[in-house]
């Protein structure tokens, strides 16, 4: 009884692990931008909630962000539109 109880709990454990490692991998990698996935259009800082660059392990680099109605897009960090925002921030947020 004792051996075959053992040997449950090293199962569920082991399950447990392996299952939370697959969520912490496919989470960092699902934070990644893609080719396809970029916008070029220049997006009013009035609709940006938020903006987080993407993780050094991802092919392309870029900053994800998030429009106060959820949806994110990828951005190229070098675009104008996105500098001239990030400045803009730094400064407003500098002031208060």
């Amino acid at each position: 009884m004792k051996v075959s109880s053992l040997a449950l709990l090293t199962l569920l454990l082991a399950t447990l692990w392996t299952g939370s490692q697959g969520v912490s991998l496919r989470s960092s990698y699902s934070a990644c931008c893609y080719k396809n996935m970029f916008i070029r259009k220049k997006i009013l800082a009035s609709n940006i909630q938020s903006y987080q660059k993407t993780p050094s392990h991802c092919s392309h680099r870029a900053v994800r962000v998030e429009l106060l109605n959820g949806k994110k897009f990828c951005v190229d960090p070098e675009e104008r539109w996105f500098q001239r925002y990030q400045r803009q921030k730094k400064s407003t947020s500098a002031s208060t």
